[in-house]
């Protein structure tokens, strides 16, 4: 019976350690070592406030869409700063080529031509070393020039993601590892956003038919609209922590000072969240990816009903008098009352 209870100890635990390995470390990180905003809570307020939320009712109608499509980059662009120095301006040049023809000559084996290279030059401009002229009852101190510098950007354009550890590789075996940033490109952005255009009309057309049904005949409301439509790249979404606990008991017990070690600063990517979205195109991603939305607001009023012109009665009352004349005729004359 002991063994039994045992085995379904141990079961238990490996399940939990099971479940654990997929959280990682994005939850397990302790508030004070936060950077930025976007750690995972158990208990999250404003979650409860939108569960529990009190709708009002409103004679007007609001329709509101959102759509979002994840777009793979088309071609992607590594800048790279490269940065040599030199006796003189001619060999510093000729340094700076040879590292750079190295890099193309290694990357053509994976597809990158020649084409897909770009140099921009930064700047180029002599160093200065003092130099110390001794006279008899003074020093002098002069600057004179001992070499140059030359710095440039190194633009890498590839298409694939597996070919950029192919391109670091190369750049650090010449030496260059400031890695500036890399740029995301998509072709026919336009068909994109006509795409999300075609699906969110749809989606109207069918919340209307829903309205419809509860009564509300949108004909006889006056409309008024807003738009939006943006494009984020990976850049815009990285977010950085630091995962780490700081707590020594030992030190505590013995009453002795900690040395604090630099902690390394952790990067993840936090795309747009689909929560609010009504539709997500290709909604599962593998690799950062461009994400382009747009937005559609509908206002509906009613229309003001026109009031009905009421017939106007005219009472028109025509007055008479009698005059009798002294010999007893009877004369009838109408009454002017203008």
């Amino acid at each position: 019976m002991k063994n039994q209870a045992l085995s379904i100890v141990l079961i238990l635990v490996c399940m939990v350690i099971s479940n654990a390995q997929h959280k990682g470390n994005y939850d397990q990180i302790s508030r004070q070592n936060i950077l930025h905003s976007g750690n995972a809570t158990i208990y999250n307020p404003t979650v409860q406030q939108q569960i529990n939320k009190i709708l009002n009712p409103s004679t007007h109608v609001f329709i509101d869409v959102k759509a979002l499509q994840n777009v793979e980059a088309t071609t992607y662009t590594a800048i790279f700063n490269v940065s040599q120095i030199g006796p003189s301006a001619d060999s510093t040049n000729l340094l700076m080529n040879q590292r750079i023809d190295k890099i193309k000559n290694s990357l053509k084996a994976v597809g990158i031509s020649e084409e897909n290279f770009a140099v921009d030059v930064i700047s180029f401009v002599p160093n200065y070393e003092i130099e110390v002229q001794k006279k008899l009852f003074s020093k002098t101190y002069t600057e004179v020039p001992n070499g140059f510098e030359l710095q440039q950007n190194l633009h890498i354009q590839f298409t694939k993601t597996n070919q950029f550890e192919t391109i670091l590789t190369a750049c650090a075996k010449s030496e260059i590892y400031n890695l500036v940033k890399v740029d995301y490109y998509i072709e026919n952005i336009a068909e994109v956003y006509k795409n999300l255009q075609t699906k969110l009309l749809k989606l109207i057309e069918e919340k209307k038919a829903y309205y419809k049904v509860l009564g509300f005949d949108l004909t006889e409301y006056n409309v008024a609209i807003a738009d939006d439509q943006y494009c984020y790249f990976p850049k815009d979404f990285y977010q950085s922590y630091q995962a780490f606990n700081s707590v020594s008991f030992e030190a505590i017990k013995k009453k002795k000072g900690v040395t604090t070690a630099k902690k390394q600063t952790s990067y993840y990517y936090q795309p747009l969240s689909y929560e609010n979205y009504d539709v997500v195109i290709n909604p599962s991603i593998l690799e950062p990816v461009v994400q382009i939305g747009m937005n559609i607001r509908l206002q509906y009023t009613p229309k003001p009903k026109e009031a009905k012109p009421k017939p106007v009665v005219k009472t028109e009352i025509k007055h008479k008098y009698y005059v009798v004349s002294p010999n007893g005729t009877l004369d009838i004359k109408a009454l002017q009352t203008n």
